[in-house]
């Protein structure tokens, strides 16, 4: 047994530490199927009650065939140049627009919901590709126009109008959720393409009053708001998601009832294995597992934060501005979905980055990952020409 896990513990070194340098940041590899690896055990045990006609894995492996098909996307991502990234910003951009329209005219309703386009057995969520696909033209204008942004208030502008077409399409959905995420990626993208602090306060206080308006004058988002402040007071009704989430927690405890033995996934708490599955962790891993997986997705958002900032400090505007986007991105949406299961939030529809169940979100998240990687590999190929190059 001594043996065994000594030699585990060797490879484990090996992987982290290699003896040649890696052209790819293992690290950021460990992290991502770590998390896949975490969402498919909890999306396998939170979905037990979920399948039609009886079958118990119907989730799961539509789950494990979300993962291979995301892994094949994310190879081909990663032998992408971000050079090419940059070039088809404008086109990507448009390709979501596309779909985004395309949505409202031949989508499938779910839960009252119009966000999904129907190919067969697999649905399509145009909102997370459009997020990704923002973060890359906005990166991309930043480095076209970087002096417009700095200088006046309409190259500050001019991101934000692409941003509110999207917003009309999204909350058309509806799909506020989707909404916040890209203004939040497209502050701080602006924010850190030096756009002027004054131009800030007056968008943000103009977009703080009118994310008010939506929720005021939308019945269904002001139940969740109402039942935020006070879940237990309709326990049955509006109340009802967030009770169950916050029982879920409770039983919990520090360590756990055990992997498996929810008792709040058994039809009592809805979306168990999407929106909620973060409440189903802490109810079977407790506290500690709720720890774990925060601190991962912590390491997530940090580890593209620090690959932007170094790119940055490389001249790599581009390449920096895309991956600080991708942090902020990962950053904001765990924020979310962990407030909302936790009570502190209004509920939002958003998943949490490469756990919950959901092909889309998946396939996003690990292209985004995939171009992380590539951007940190131009990086270290860069640096082994010069230093081959200086040794000559």
């Amino acid at each position: 047994m001594k043996q065994i896990f000594n030699t585990m513990m060797s490879a484990l070194w090996r992987w982290f530490v290699p003896e040649r340098p890696s052209f790819y940041d293992r690290g950021l590899l460990a992290l991502m199927f770590s998390l896949m690896g975490i969402g498919l055990i909890m999306v396998a045990s939170a979905s037990i009650k979920e399948g039609p006609g009886g079958d118990m894995f119907y989730f799961t492996k539509r789950h494990l065939a979300f993962l291979f098909i995301c892994l094949a996307i994310g190879v081909g991502t990663l032998y992408l140049p971000v050079e090419r990234w940059k070039n088809w910003s404008g086109q990507l951009l448009v390709g979501a627009l596309g779909l985004l329209f395309a949505v409202l005219a031949i989508g499938r309703t779910v839960n009252g919901a119009k966000r999904w386009i129907g190919f067969g057995f697999f649905n399509i969520q145009p909102a997370e590709l459009a997020k990704l696909a923002l973060i890359v033209f906005i990166a991309s204008y930043l480095v076209r126009r970087s002096e417009e942004v700095r200088g006046n208030l309409v190259g500050f502008l001019k991101p934000l109008a692409v941003v509110f077409l999207l917003a009309i399409m999204l909350l058309a959905q509806p799909d506020l959720g989707s909404v916040i995420v890209l203004f939040v990626c497209t502050f701080g993208l602006l924010f850190i393409g030096g756009a002027k602090v004054i131009q800030f306060i007056a968008i943000i206080a103009a977009g703080i009053t009118a994310l008010i308006g939506l929720v005021v004058f939308e019945p269904y988002r002001m139940r969740r708001v109402t039942s935020l402040l006070d879940p237990w007071a309709d326990p049955f009704g509006s109340g009802y998601q967030l009770t169950q989430s916050l029982m879920a927690f409770g039983r919990g405890g520090f360590w756990g009832q055990g992997l498996g033995n929810s008792v709040q996934k058994l039809s009592y708490l809805p979306e168990a294995h999407t929106d909620f599955v973060f409440a189903i962790l802490g109810e079977e891993l407790g506290y500690f597992g709720v720890l774990i997986v925060l601190f991962l997705q912590l390491l997530l958002a940090l580890k593209a934060l620090q690959i932007g900032r170094t790119a940055l400090f490389r001249n790599k505007f581009f390449e920096g501005y895309t991956a600080c986007g991708i942090g902020i991105w990962f950053s904001f949406q765990t924020v979310v979905n962990v407030g909302a299961a936790a009570g502190m939030l209004p509920t939002k529809g958003l998943t949490l980055p490469l756990v919950s169940y959901g092909g889309s979100s998946l396939i996003a998240i690990t292209m985004a990952v995939a171009i992380l990687l590539r951007i940190d590999f131009e990086r270290r190929l860069d640096t082994s020409q010069v230093i081959q190059r200086e040794a000559v």
